[in-house]
């Protein structure tokens, strides 16, 4: 099983040094991943009709993913590159193909995209894609459809309800096919993930249910003959349980049999990116230590 972090960006204040100082100890205390939090554009809750129900604002500092792990690929190594997840549906199709490419041609195959439909239909609005908001989910699907043969082919011609490309293609193609993982937590991302997806990224408020839902995705995919040993599933602890909680939890999600864990330490009272560092240490200790 993989251990890595969440970057606590909500509690630093959109500090760049933070985010540099804080990936490479995450990488010199051995961590096998990076997971980024997802949103372009912050919102005042207040008198919204339909209300927003995610529980982040427009007080909250959100570094752009992509952008992030461009500049990460640069200054780590070893350390995978994790989108957790997102938002796929209201960004523009061919050019996030794009950019996740080169970001992993920089990093040398380092990225692994987290994907999901989002909550905030001000979001959608303030990227001019209020029109796919209501059906978001399906069009995440064509999205990957079109990805993945951008990937993969020189030239394509394809064509569905949100695409269009007549022969074309990107180059400098990724060397691979960059892992695209799903979340989300309704029975519909359950089906999709286990139709096209190569992984699940469970939400750290979902920790508790996630050995039920993971076993059920796992019998989705068996359904569909897919082999759910080559997909991957990732849990999100909450440091903030503390360290009596940490053992059991981290031994519990290995004996579900979790491919990848990461430990959040957001929630903790934590101010300070020295802090946030110096509780990654102390998880990875307790992580050591369950074997």
């Amino acid at each position: 099983m993989k251990a890595g972090v969440v970057y606590p960006q909500i509690e630093l204040g959109g500090d760049t040094g933070a985010v540099k100082a804080f990936a490479q100890a995450a990488e010199e205390l051995g961590y096998d991943h990076i997971v980024i939090y997802d949103h372009v554009l912050g919102a005042e809750h207040a008198g919204r009709e339909p209300k927003l129900t995610g529980p982040y604002k427009e007080t909250d500092p959100f570094h752009e993913p992509l952008i992030t792990y461009a500049y990460l690929a640069g200054i780590t190594k070893k350390l995978e590159l994790v989108t957790g997840v997102i938002i796929l549906p209201q960004r523009q199709t061919a050019l996030f193909a794009k950019q996740a490419a080169d970001v992993d041609l920089f990093s040398d195959g380092r990225l692994r995209l987290g994907v999901g439909v989002g909550w905030n239909w001000v979001e959608f609005d303030g990227l001019e894609m209020s029109g796919h908001f209501r059906r978001r989910g399906k069009r995440q699907e064509n999205q990957i459809t079109l990805i993945r043969k951008l990937w993969q082919e020189p030239v394509v011609t394809y064509e569905d309800s949100d695409h269009r490309i007549d022969r074309a293609g990107i180059l400098p193609r990724p060397k691979r096919q960059i892992p695209i993982w799903l979340g989300g937590s309704s029975e519909a991302a359950y089906d999709r993930a286990a139709r096209i997806a190569d992984g699940f990224l469970f939400g750290g408020r979902m920790q508790t249910q996630a050995v039920q839902i993971k076993a059920k995705i796992e019998a989705k995919l068996t359904a569909l003959g897919r082999d759910h040993n080559q997909f991957g599933f990732e849990s999100i602890q909450q440091y903030s349980r503390g360290d009596n909680q940490w053992p059991g939890d981290i031994a519990a999600w290995r004996e579900a049999g979790g491919s990848h864990i990461s430990v959040v330490t957001m929630g903790a009272n934590l101010t300070t990116v020295d802090s946030h560092i110096d509780a990654i240490k102390r998880w990875r200790e307790v992580y050591n230590s369950v074997g």
